[in-house]
């Protein structure tokens, strides 16, 4: 089963995007901070990662130039899930390695639409 990490401080959100993810047959990880996440992904990286920018300890920023130093950190296809939704953010989120962007709020139709676009999910695929 594929694996998709949820990083968010938001206990909400994760619940949230677990309910949509689980229903895409992916097996979730949470995680609340940047940290957290980056410890995660030391002992197994997930396939997916959907990725909050603001958290505590350490942001989304941070931790997407830690993962994708890792070695293999470069496979995960990463998602930033954010309430930035300026252009200078979504930028910076794609150069450092993000493969897209969702802003909240979201539901299922954006985000099989974005795993759809980054090679998650199969068009016509059952969700």
């Amino acid at each position: 089963m594929r694996t998709c990490l949820v990083v968010d401080d938001s206990s909400v959100i994760r619940k949230i995007a677990r309910r949509i993810l689980e229903e895409m047959d992916f097996e979730i990880i949470e995680a609340e901070d940047g940290e957290k996440a980056l410890e995660v992904c030391k002992r197994g990286l997930p396939d997916a990662i959907l990725l909050d920018w603001n958290m505590p300890v350490m942001d989304g920023y941070e931790f997407l130039g830690a993962l994708r130093r890792m070695p293999g950190g470069d496979q995960p296809k990463v998602v930033f899930c954010t309430t930035e939704n300026g252009i200078d953010h979504i930028a910076r989120a794609i150069q450092a390695g993000a493969n897209e962007y969702i802003m909240k709020p979201f539901d299922k139709d954006i985000v099989t639409a974005k795993f759809q676009e980054v090679g998650l999910v199969q068009f016509g695929a059952p969700v």
